[in-house]
């Protein structure tokens, strides 16, 4: 990473260490770019399965859809950094790390993808029950309900969902760095708060924030695309 104009900003930062920032900022979209995917392929049919088992909808199972809900509820409920802990055998076995960037990995989906099923079942509610009925009374199966219908419609909501997840995920890999995740969370604990090196730690929080605002721009851009209303 070239420091560019904040090296002025930064005289104590050396070449090395714009290096060392320049790997951390990668090794975090590295994080994030093989969390999300995996977030959302898992929380996009957990919250469809929560809205179609949920209260008076088409499938109403309320033992079903209250299992779920704990067991979501579990999940989002847990501080990210105790997660990994938790999770160290498993990510072990199955990531062959526990720490690192890959052994976040794991880590971050679990944290992540209940948090979305519930954006996902938020949005899917907001459709109209009209469009749905509508819908069932031309004969529609469940699933071209959902693919056809249901998603089609809730799209903007689901886009603004992923938005906000992938968020949260800047802010878990940033958390995790306080035991050894990598990424600029390590980096700003590391350098920035153990060798009590503020400078660091302005400059990491400057590129999360930035990370943040991009994708944030780039949501709210799509969210407008494909809002129908």
């Amino acid at each position: 990473m070239s420091a560019g104009p904040f090296a002025a900003w930064f005289p104590n930062l050396d070449a090395d260490k714009w290096v060392e920032i320049g790997k951390a900022t990668v090794d975090t979209l590295l994080m994030i770019g093989a969390a999300l995917p995996v977030t959302l392929l898992v929380g996009l049919p957990l919250g469809v399965l929560l809205f179609l088992t949920g209260p008076r909808q088409l499938h109403a199972r309320p033992a079903l859809y209250r299992a779920l809900s704990v067991v979501v509820n579990l999940l989002r409920s847990v501080p990210f950094i105790i997660l990994m802990i938790v999770l160290i055998p498993v990510t072990l076995k199955l990531m062959g790390k526990s720490l690192g960037v890959r052994g976040t990995i794991l880590p971050l989906v679990v944290g992540a993808a209940p948090f979305y099923a519930r954006l996902v079942e938020t949005s899917l509610r907001e459709v109209e029950r009209g469009v749905i009925e509508a819908s069932l009374a031309m004969g529609a199966t469940t699933r071209q309900l959902v693919l056809r219908v249901l998603l089609p419609e809730a799209l903007p909501g689901l886009i603004a969902g992923a938005t906000v997840t992938t968020i949260a995920l800047i802010g878990f890999t940033a958390m995790g760095g306080a035991i050894g995740s990598g990424g600029l969370g390590d980096l700003a604990y590391r350098d920035g708060y153990l060798r009590s090196r503020t400078d660091i730690a302005v400059v990491t929080v400057v590129a999360l924030l930035i990370m943040v605002q991009a994708l944030q721009m780039l949501g709210d851009r799509l969210v407008a695309r494909f809002n129908r209303r």
